[in-house]
């Protein structure tokens, strides 16, 4: 487990839509760009292997994609190369971070002074949601994948620890980039899994004001 001490100054950002990575999980890349071939190959040889997940904003300045100020730093856990020299790479969440200025020193990708201070909850031990309510949260669930089409095991989702539950939503859900935004700035897990239903509720809803789960 990295400790905050073992945090670097600077870290590559990698800015890609929709892509939510969140403390003590796990995101599965497809990495096939030249300039993020470089990012990855580069950050094997640190100490930290470390990687900043980015969301990106609408437009430019400059030439220069815009980046929201908080992301989440994952650690390279797992990697395999294609033989057309793409790589499959697991990052596993470890912090939140605010960026603060682009690092000096040319690299095809973008690399960043960061900030990790509050957000030390992210380096303990999992989160419990003390107020969630399983059932009501997994009836509006069930309507949810109902209305999507989508399957899901709910036998695992009723046994799953509430950060498991939470968080696994909140990565693999179809929402706008906003949105997952959203979710990753979430102080806590209560909020997070506030900010999901709302999120969920909108999606029954159309847009339209109708009951909202308490």
């Amino acid at each position: 487990m990295i400790q905050a001490a073992d945090l670097p100054d600077t870290i590559p950002v990698f800015p890609l839509p929709g892509a939510l990575l969140l403390p003590r999980t796990r995101l599965p890349l497809h990495i096939f760009e030249p300039r993020y071939l470089q990012m990855f190959e580069d950050t094997l040889k640190t100490r930290h292997r470390l990687i900043g997940m980015v969301q990106p904003v609408p437009g430019e300045r400059d030439g220069a994609t815009l980046l929201h100020s908080i992301g989440c730093a994952g650690r390279v856990t797992q990697f395999s190369e294609t033989e057309d020299g793409r790589y499959l790479v697991t990052l596993s969440g470890v912090s939140r971070f605010r960026l603060s200025q682009e690092a000096s020193g040319f690299t095809p990708y973008q690399r960043f002074d960061v900030c990790w201070q509050g957000f030390d909850r992210d380096l303990g031990r999992s989160e419990a949601d003390e107020t969630l309510d399983r059932g009501p949260f997994l009836s509006l669930l069930e309507r949810f994948f109902a209305a999507q089409n989508l399957s899901t095991d709910w036998e695992a989702l009723r046994e799953a620890e509430d950060e498991l539950l939470i968080n696994s939503l909140a990565m693999l859900l179809e929402f706008d980039p906003e949105d997952k935004q959203a979710l990753l700035e979430a102080p806590c897990l209560a909020t997070r899994r506030e900010t999901l239903v709302t999120l969920i509720e909108f999606a029954l809803r159309g847009g339209s004001q109708e009951e909202t789960l308490q």
